[in-house]
């Protein structure tokens, strides 16, 4: 953690910052919304706020996390809170040395009754005293683009049990099991084999259903020769995976096929030519192309892939018109896809990390329609 707060002290003084305020806009019950908050300082309960500075780093948390964040966030002084941010925020201020200096706050990390009530506190101190309140570029969100070498191997480990679990229930499927028997058994494994939940609600699409990118699991039963979509991801030691295979029960029909084949070699095309240097852009047109030369392009209306982390959706996008640059270090999906309303949909997803000179595939699970 030193070590990221060193860094995320040099990109401060680059943007000419004398501290940045680092919280969530809501209780992060569901692990969705605190991960800088947990990137820099290791604390893992709901709520809570960071102030770093270039000497200092105080965590504002309530009773409930005193002996928490003491624990598991040991480089940062504990600043007790009670109540809303307006009632101490004048105090943080004084004791962390910050009268009249420039502090940067996360706009994706505050709401608007947040920021006024912090500027309402503001507006209370004297003049001298007062804190200038600006907007900081997404610092935090850069840092956490690049994986050291402990939060790969949390995700491989992720990644792992992702492939066993969907490996493991995809092999039982039998016609007339539903869409939600089948989200609720891929769970079910990843819990008793020691996932810390769901990277987010399992996606079980089956025949028409799977024209929907981000269905949601129904008590249908699942038919024969129909497209089967399972979109998954578990969190192990804090860090999500992602993952998408689409199969069949029997034998699948020709266009099934045919289009599973157009997926397959687009995602298969963008895991073998992607590099680092490339925008997400320049990644997202390597499958756009195959699918659109097969036909299908307007039928593929997302983007390519995204980054994976301490959120299941994080920097950087591969997507049309997105200029991130793939840097090695970063891990992203690569998730092609055809989607036809009233017919279904194939969906094919690998997460990789990008290395010097291209992509190494971290997902194992089987690529083939029929398990």
């Amino acid at each position: 953690m030193k070590e990221r707060l060193q860094r995320l002290r040099l990109r401060m003084a680059e943007e000419e910052l004398d501290a940045l305020l680092v919280g969530s806009p809501v209780e992060d019950i569901f692990k969705t919304y605190g991960a800088n908050r947990r990137y820099l300082s290791g604390f893992t309960g709901s709520v809570g706020w960071l102030l770093v500075g270039h000497d200092v780093a105080f965590i504002a948390v309530d009773f409930r996390y005193y002996e928490q964040a003491q624990k598991e966030a040991p480089h940062f002084t504990l600043f007790p809170i009670k109540g809303q941010i307006g009632d101490w925020w004048a105090d943080l201020v004084r004791q962390a040395g910050l009268a009249g200096k420039r502090i940067g706050y996360e706009p994706q990390g505050v709401t608007v009754a947040t920021l006024e009530a912090i500027q309402k506190a503001v507006a209370a101190m004297p003049s001298q005293e007062r804190p200038h309140l600006v907007p900081a570029p997404p610092l935090v969100e850069e840092m956490r683009a690049i994986k050291d070498a402990e939060e790969l191997a949390a995700i491989e480990r992720a990644v792992a049990l992702a492939d066993e679990a969907f490996t493991a229930v995809a092999r039982r499927i039998e016609p007339g099991w539903t869409e939600t028997q089948v989200a609720w058994e891929i769970e079910k494994y990843a819990r008793e084999r020691g996932a810390e939940g769901l990277a987010f609600p399992t996606i079980v699409a089956a025949g028409e259903w799977a024209a929907l990118p981000h269905a949601q699991p129904r008590n249908r039963p699942i038919r024969e020769g129909e497209p089967i979509v399972i979109d998954m991801g578990v969190r192990v030691d804090g860090y999500c995976s992602d993952l998408t295979r689409t199969i069949v029960l029997g034998r699948p029909n020709p266009r099934l096929q045919q289009v599973y084949d157009i997926v397959l070699t687009a995602q298969l095309t963008a895991e073998e030519l992607v590099r680092p240097g490339m925008t997400g852009e320049e990644a997202h047109m390597l499958a756009h192309r195959v699918i659109a030369e097969a036909g299908y392009g307007e039928r593929f209306g997302h983007g390519l892939g995204h980054g994976v982390g301490l959120l299941v959706h994080e920097a950087p996008r591969l997507a049309p018109r997105s200029p991130d640059v793939l840097r090695p270090g970063m891990v992203v999906t690569i998730e092609p896809g055809i989607y036809i309303p009233g017919w279904g949909g194939v969906r094919i997803e690998d997460m990789v990390v990008v290395e010097d000179g291209g992509v190494r595939v971290l997902s194992k699970a089987p690529k083939v329609l029929q398990m």
